[in-house]
């Protein structure tokens, strides 16, 4: 068997065995809700401003807005260049300033927020420079998070290394950024936390599934975590506003600690949701993941020179695929790509088969084709 059909066969293989782990509620593994979800609020955010980099060799842009932030930069630490008869810059003295590019300068701050004093990594990248090697960030004022805010959070600096795989033309500063001031993200509105499932898992039935748990201190799993004391969360009240929004009020007794009924919260065991029916497939690396409820109807399938049918009576072909159900209108996708496996049929193929498959409309499931 050749390498990637090995490695295709292979992933199949893993994503039975895993669908087969959660096939029942008896046999189900669990995970926490903050496996799948997240508290409103607690987002990262990104700082951001224009800056320029020094210490080029002969690789900077000296364009004129280049030259024009150089000129206001060395008026601010005390060095002026000349300035014409309408009190403006004379910008040609810069224009052979070929070893300064003007870059974009931007940190990212964790979802739980940081503090004054604390350093963050700077991403650099160049307007229109031909290289950054080598080169050193000056002084830049990062504001944000949102475009417009004037508001200055820290303040960047420093040399910058670059990625080998990445382009010349972007590079980072370590522990570049030194916030001036706090940066905290809220998580409460009204007396209330909101959940937010991850976009994989938001579904009208996932977020039932978690009102009604949290709404019923009964259900198998519900609890404090290490106090086990189910009455605390008593008169908690969820709410699911829609497929990704879940309400939590924060019931009286953690009203001074809502960090602490927020973590016990996450720390909840839920069943892990039923994943809609999808196949994913990576084209520029030939993997196919395949969903273990992913049907196809009554086809017939034609490859070269092999002729495969699902469906209730046999074909003509070589192969005929038994559905793995009671009803025998369909079989599931992953018998169909396992029969071609078997026929050792190549990963591009079948790609080109599933494809087909959804095209016309026989494919019971959501391709997503990256």
């Amino acid at each position: 068997m050749h390498g990637p059909l090995r490695k295709t066969c292979s992933i199949f293989i893993l994503v039975a065995l895993l669908f087969a782990c959660w096939a029942t509620p008896a046999t189900a593994q669990y995970l926490r809700i903050r496996d799948i979800c997240r508290v409103k609020g607690q987002e990262q955010n990104t700082l951001h401003g224009v800056g320029l980099v020094v210490g080029l060799e002969g690789t900077g842009d000296g364009d004129r807005p280049t030259t024009r932030a150089l000129a206001k930069f060395l008026e601010l630490l005390g060095n002026p260049i000349s300035i014409d008869s309408q009190r403006q810059p004379v910008l040609t003295e810069l224009e052979n300033a070929k070893n300064v590019a003007l870059v974009t300068v931007t940190a990212t701050v964790p979802a739980e927020g940081a503090r004054q004093g604390e350093l963050l990594n700077v991403l650099v990248n160049a307007f229109s420079a031909k290289s950054l090697e080598g080169g050193h960030l000056m002084v830049t004022p990062l504001t944000g998070p949102r475009p417009g805010d004037d508001n200055v959070f820290g303040f960047a600096q420093g040399p910058l290394s670059k990625d080998k795989n990445g382009p010349a033309t972007a590079g980072q500063v370590h522990d570049g950024c030194r916030l001036g001031r706090d940066i905290a993200n809220n998580f409460i509105s009204d007396g209330k936390i909101t959940l937010v499932l991850d976009k994989h898992h938001a579904s009208f039935q996932t977020a039932n599934e978690i009102e009604k748990m949290l709404n019923n201190p009964e259900v198998s799993g519900f609890g404090l975590g290490r106090s086990k004391d189910r009455s605390k969360l008593a008169d908690s009240f969820a709410k699911a506003k829609d497929q990704v929004n879940i309400e939590v009020r924060i019931p009286a007794v953690y009203q001074d600690d809502p960090v602490a009924f927020a973590s016990e919260v996450l720390d909840l065991q839920i069943i892990p949701p039923r994943h809609d029916a999808r196949v994913v497939i990576d084209k520029r690396n030939g993997v196919i993941i395949v969903g273990n409820n992913v049907g196809v109807g009554r086809v017939a399938v034609s490859h070269k020179n092999i002729a495969i049918q699902t469906g209730a009576a046999p074909g003509d072909g070589p192969l005929f695929v038994v559905d793995q159900e009671n009803d025998t209108n369909t079989t599931r996708l992953q018998a169909l790509v396992n029969a071609l496996n078997g026929l050792k049929v190549s990963t591009e193929d079948i790609i080109d088969i599933v494809e087909a498959l959804e095209a016309s409309g026989d494919l019971y499931g959501k391709l997503i084709v990256k």
